[in-house]
């Protein structure tokens, strides 16, 4: 069975001029157009190809790599907007659709926003939404505290930024636990600090704890590497000082010194940090 919105695994049938025709125990007919076809190929062959319908509302293949695929999330540009609603750039030849009763607040051409795309039942056609929170998963995130999770950076609220756990979760990463710049759209790593009764989580950019103190006092030895040998901080600096040169509250930056200090890989005596040759 084809699914619309995802990547699917069928069989080459047969070439025609206007492309080749992929099927499946179940379908027999779908195109993927000659400009999308691969240089060598073979009758019979198993190929990866992405499902969608064309502007004709058509089923049809590409190996287009999308910014999104079904039931997930993705910062994405608005490339116009007319009476229907909102379309987005989702990186294949026909735009995503957010109809104006999914968007959280009115969309313009040229904005950007966090989408989520997902299979309408009514119409079978792949739409988006901005309105983030009735999409996301309200099961009980199977995460324990300090794991690695991926993140997409979702919106900036009065106790921090909200943001995406593992593309389903939400999670919220407390403006005291930011040490870095961070932006709506913003993809990257973090870990879990805690797994609340409301099944929300709250985040951490870098590992809590013990976990924190190795990769902590690796960057701060590499930078002093990178700088000759000595870096004007000290545990006397103030967080702000630290945070713009190392991306780590000044609690775990005192306890990297301790372990570096420990090691005798540094000198705290002076007004600065000296590595020990």
């Amino acid at each position: 069975m084809i699914e619309l919105g995802n990547y699917n695994k069928l069989t080459i049938l047969r070439n025609t001029s206007v492309g080749i025709f992929l099927g499946d125990e179940d379908v027999d007919d779908l195109l993927l157009p000659s400009k999308y076809v691969p240089e060598d190929f073979e009758i019979g062959q198993e190929i990866e190809v992405f499902c969608y319908l064309d502007h004709e509302e058509r089923p049809i293949a590409t190996t287009l790599k999308p910014f999104v695929k079904r039931n997930g999330f993705a910062y994405l540009r608005v490339a116009e907007v007319n009476e229907i609603g909102a379309f987005v750039d989702w990186g294949l030849e026909k735009n995503l659709l957010i109809p104006y009763r999914e968007q959280e607040s009115r969309l313009e051409a040229g904005n950007w926003a966090v989408v989520y795309c997902y299979l309408d039942e009514k119409s079978f056609r792949m739409v988006g939404s901005t309105r983030i929170s009735r999409h996301l998963r309200k099961d009980e995130p199977q995460l324990s505290v300090n794991e690695e999770v991926t993140l997409l950076v979702y919106r900036r609220t009065e106790l921090g930024w909200e943001v995406i756990v593992n593309d389903g979760y939400r999670g919220l990463i407390f403006h005291s636990d930011v040490f870095r710049k961070i932006s709506a759209g913003d993809s990257m790593k973090g870990y879990v600090k805690n797994v609340r009764p409301d099944k929300k989580l709250d985040i951490v950019l870098q590992p809590v704890g013990l976990k924190a103190l190795e990769p902590a006092a690796d960057l701060i030895y590499r930078r002093l590497q990178e700088e000759g040998g000595y870096l004007s901080l000290s545990d006397a600096s103030s967080p702000e000082d630290i945070r713009a040169v190392f991306p780590m509250s000044k609690k775990t930056f005192k306890k990297a010194l301790g372990t570096l200090y420990k090691a005798r890989k540094i000198d705290l005596s002076g007004d600065g940090i000296r590595m020990v040759k």
